[in-house]
């Protein structure tokens, strides 16, 4: 994955107990301001390659819903996944954590795969003007809610 965008932060938790808390995406809406409120599809009940769940959005008065697919998983290390519409990926999102003195560094990517012709039509849904630096910005509320979360 080379990612449009990746953000960083140190965190004063194990590499185990944050990966835990990233990979249960039923609490994506704790640390998100744009997904509220994600849940495994199918009867899955955790985090697996393969694995899909949807996740619920909304950005202002705007509200919409996406299916992801984890497509690799690296236990304590590394989480990704791909979102879906209509059959056609159009991102990659995905975490790294990496231990450091007293804790670990979790780095959040983006990639954004919306064809020139398409980024309109995403833009009428979901409100985003500019998706990169709402993303930038949705990015650093989500590591430091995952810190706060994970620090008390």
């Amino acid at each position: 994955m080379v990612p449009d965008l990746e953000v960083s932060r140190d965190i004063a938790a194990s590499s185990s107990v944050v990966f835990a808390a990233l990979t249960d995406i039923t609490r994506m809406g704790e640390w998100s301001p744009e997904t509220y409120r994600a849940e495994w599809n199918d009867g899955v009940d955790g985090a697996a390659v393969g694995a899909r769940y949807t996740g619920h959005n909304r950005h202002g008065d705007r509200e919409w819903s996406i299916e992801a697919e984890i497509v690799e998983l690296v236990p304590d290390e590394r989480f990704f996944f791909d979102c879906n519409s209509r059959g056609f990926v159009f991102s990659k999102w995905g975490y790294s954590v990496e231990p450091v003195d007293g804790g670990c560094r979790v780095t959040e990517y983006w990639q954004d795969l919306r064809p020139e012709e398409a980024k309109h039509i995403s833009t009428s849904i979901s409100g985003v003007e500019d998706r990169l630096a709402h993303n930038r910005a949705g990015m650093e509320q989500t590591l430091a809610r995952l810190a706060a979360a994970v620090e008390s």
